[in-house]
């Protein structure tokens, strides 16, 4: 049997924090935890409208539900189809402050109300209004006859008319025949995102597990670049997806996780290659430089070969010490004026984002706990500290600078090497609370709020992420710009982006902070704009975008998305038959649109899930919820049906054991019997291989565009790189890809395993050229 469907699947970082009732010494730096597995629904209704809710709340009849439903915020929610849960007054109240709407009594309902009806009423245009394919907005059927249309494109152009305009964020002005006036953001996006260019397959890898000869100690943006020279040229690699590379919040121990940034417009310095900086050969203090290096060479050796967990920090204190030495070296003029270029094109972001990070090293982390006058970016506190800090806030400015300029080769390297698509970058669902954007861009955020979870069959308790929302009607205001420079920094150097829990353009479950989740209700965006944001950025960039859409997910989201050429996420593990017998999908009634995998960063690794051995890790670590022969047998079966299908289909020989569309193994012809023989270990990890293998055979079965392979599965790692429900329990984010008997294994090992080749042997197009051992393994050079 597969596990219960949950109702909601939240962003991957939230697995990695403790229970409420246990919260670290910064609650407010982890979110509680978050299910491990969450196979999807598929509905086919409508999504829900404002309108539509606007008319129940209506029917309802109380002041307070009109009132919440007028200003996009849910009174109920459904966890399963059959059930509908009111939303308490004090979250839709706690929700509507936090948009700017006092209904603190019913005094204040009842004016708020009026104000509200009247405003739409009187209203000619939304803030925001969206031109899919050169077609008129719907919203203005609406207008007055004889209202007159004026337009400014982004381009400069005038015109008349809304009708075949070029994609972009252009001003729509109207006049009505009464002299009213109304303004909008007008955004003109292409009906749809292109779909890819035929069908690919990648590898997909959190870029800090993954160590070189030369890292200094995780894996940085050099390691990217060799790996996808390597991946694009000799395996047929259409792509990597990776982790996200958003900076983080400093602290001590800064948190390793990747999906709670600080920032998630600027990428973090602390995956530089720092010897790939080209003023670090003219660096006049060699001594230092090189004793730094013998430290990273100490720092690597200590997790390849001692054991020791990935130190973010420890790896972070030496490069930072070598950037420093290196800053010291002039810019020459072609670099001081890529520099310059640099500095105008991201503004005043950048400067806000430099200056978060110069006042950080002085006065801490949190930004709530500063000085008064610096909790405001705008501040002339702020600026005079800016000043009196300017040195430190250039050298964060040049960092982003060198990031920016090694995630742009990255890219390039996985061009060159032929692949269609290169980087897929991750967008995390949002920031930490006290981090930079939360700091620069206050009032896009929705104060004295949190993001998470309501209560569902998987967790009765709902989950706080603690990730502060952004405010749909300031996002409206603005023609969601703070949401269109992220999109455009990201689509920089990426052939396409991830979006994590992709229903948050939908609707987020907002909490109030302080409060329980089960007190919390959700709150409706304008998916509309926000999806013709993401496809305009998208089809500027020529990229494309992957929704992760696991979890059960609100009727009609995926069609949505689906429309827009939207890409969706299938896990084979997931994709039952939910709405009839409950068995495995057939490769056939798969969707097409999606990215296929066998798992992913925060699920077991597939091999520990054909063996069970993810049941044994959460034992050890007190997470099961039942005895545990029960938890083996329903992990047993839920396997064993997949590995039914697989041998039915010809993918896996039937005893589980052997090679790849029923090839015999055993004795090598001339061997008398009980010679050459494997041993029983041997013979369990050569089945468990060939298992790996037919499941990738099945998802090449499907009519899947992408397909992903997790880059541990390729070695047999038993180990996930997160585990829901733990904090300190388990090394989360810290661990280096290993084989399969947990030894770590580098970018050089992996290129020359056997298991490896054999594995993407049998999904990539065509066989790549026979190569010496030498040629093959990055940072190579050619002979």
């Amino acid at each position: 049997m597969a596990p219960a469907e949950p109702a909601e699947n939240p962003p991957s970082d939230a697995a990695s924090a403790p229970p409420a009732e246990n919260p670290p010494s910064d609650a407010a730096s982890a979110p509680p935890a978050e299910p491990a597995e969450n196979p999807p629904s598929r509905t086919a209704s409508a999504p829900r409208t404002e309108a539509a809710e606007a008319g129940e709340a209506e029917s309802a009849g109380t002041p307070l539900s009109r009132l919440a439903a007028l200003h996009g915020v849910a009174t109920s929610y459904r966890p399963s189809a059959d059930r509908t849960v009111p939303a308490s007054d004090t979250a839709v109240v706690a929700a509507l402050a936090a948009l700017g709407v006092d209904a603190s009594t019913p005094q204040a309902v009842r004016a708020a109300l009026a104000s509200r009806e009247a405003e739409l009423r009187e209203r000619l245009l939304p803030p925001t209004v969206v031109s899919w394919g050169g077609r008129a907005p719907a919203v203005l059927d609406a207008l007055p006859d004889g209202t007159r249309l004026h337009v400014e494109t982004e381009q400069g152009e005038t015109r008349a008319s809304v009708r075949d305009l070029p994609a972009g964020i252009h001003t729509l002005c109207v006049t009505a025949p009464d002299g009213r006036t109304a303004d909008a953001h007008l955004v003109a996006a292409p009906a749809r995102l292109p779909a890819p260019p035929g069908r690919t397959y990648g590898l997909l890898v959190q870029l800090y597990s993954l160590l070189s000869r030369r890292s200094w100690g995780m894996g940085d943006l050099g390691d990217l670049s060799e790996l996808t020279a390597w991946a694009g040229r000799a395996l047929g690699a259409g792509f990597v997806q990776l982790n996200p590379l958003h900076a983080a919040v400093p602290g001590t121990p800064t948190d390793p996780s990747p999906y709670r940034p600080s920032s998630r417009r600027f990428p973090d310095p602390v995956h530089l290659r720092v010897e790939d900086v080209p003023e670090f050969a003219h660096a006049d203090d060699r001594d230092r430089l090189d004793d730094l290096l013998r430290r990273a060479e100490a720092l690597r050796d200590s997790v390849l070969n001692k054991g020791a967990l990935i130190d973010r920090d420890a790896v972070w204190d030496l490069k930072r010490e070598a950037l420093e030495v290196v800053r010291a070296v002039p810019l020459g003029p072609g670099r001081q004026a890529a520099y310059g270029d640099f500095l105008v094109r991201e503004g005043t972001a950048l400067q806000d984002h430099a200056t978060w990070c110069a006042l950080a090293e002085v006065h801490g982390s949190d930004w709530h706990r500063w000085p008064a006058g610096l909790r405001d970016p705008r501040s002339a506190e702020t600026a005079r500290a800016r000043t009196g800090l300017a040195d430190r806030v250039d050298f964060h400015a040049w960092l982003a600078w060198l990031t920016d300029g090694q995630l742009t080769a990255a890219q390039r390297a996985a061009r060159d090497a032929g692949m269609d698509i290169g980087l897929v970058h991750d967008l995390a669902v949002g920031v930490h609370p006290g981090g930079a954007d939360a700091w620069a861009q206050q009032e896009h955020f929705a104060a004295g709020m949190t993001v998470g979870a309501p209560p569902d069959a998987f967790n009765a308790l709902g989950q706080d992420w603690s990730l502060p929302p952004w405010r749909p009607d300031r996002l409206a205001e603005s023609g969601y710009a703070p949401y269109r420079r992220l999109l455009r920094a990201l689509f920089r150097y990426a052939g396409a982006l991830r979006i994590d829990h992709v229903m948050g353009l939908f609707r987020l479950w907002w909490i109030p902070q302080g409060r329980p989740p089960t007190e919390g209700t959700y709150v409706r965006y304008d998916a509309e704009a926000m999806l013709a944001v993401l496809v305009l950025e998208a089809s500027r960039a020529g990229a494309l975008v992957i929704g992760e859409d696991l979890g059960t997910v609100e009727p009609g989201v995926r069609e949505a998305l689906q429309e827009r050429g939207v890409l969706g996420t299938s896990v084979l593990w997931f994709e039952r038959d939910w709405a009839g017998d409950g068995l495995p999908l057939p490769p056939e009634r798969w969707r097409a649109d999606c990215l296929a995998t066998a798992t992913t960063h925060d699920l077991p690794s597939t091999a520990a899930r054909l063996t069970g051995e993810h049941v044994e890790l959460r034992d050890s670590l007190g997470l099961l919820t039942r005895p545990l022969a029960e938890e083996r047998a329903e992990a047993a079966a839920d396997t064993g049906e997949w590995l039914a299908l697989l041998t039915r289909l010809g993918l896996l020989r039937g005893d589980g054991a052997g090679g790849a569309e029923g090839e015999p193994e055993g004795r090598v012809a001339g061997e008398p019997e009980g010679e050459g023989l494997p041993s029983a270990s041997e013979a369990s990890e050569a089945s468990e291989e060939a298992e790996i293998q037919a499941v990738h055979r099945f998802l090449l079965r499907t009519p899947a565009r992408m397909v992903g392979v997790w880059l541990p599965d390729t070695v047999g790692d038993r180990r996930p790189q997160n585990l829901p429900g733990t904090w300190d329990q388990y090394p989360n984010w810290r661990l280096p890809i290993a084989d399969a008997g947990g030894r770590p294994v580098t970018l050089e090992e992996l290129a020359a395993s056997p298991r490896l080749h054999a594995l993407l042997d049998v999904l990539r197009p065509s066989p790549a050229p026979q190569a010496s051992e030498s040629a093959a393994a990055p940072g190579t050079p050619d002979p």
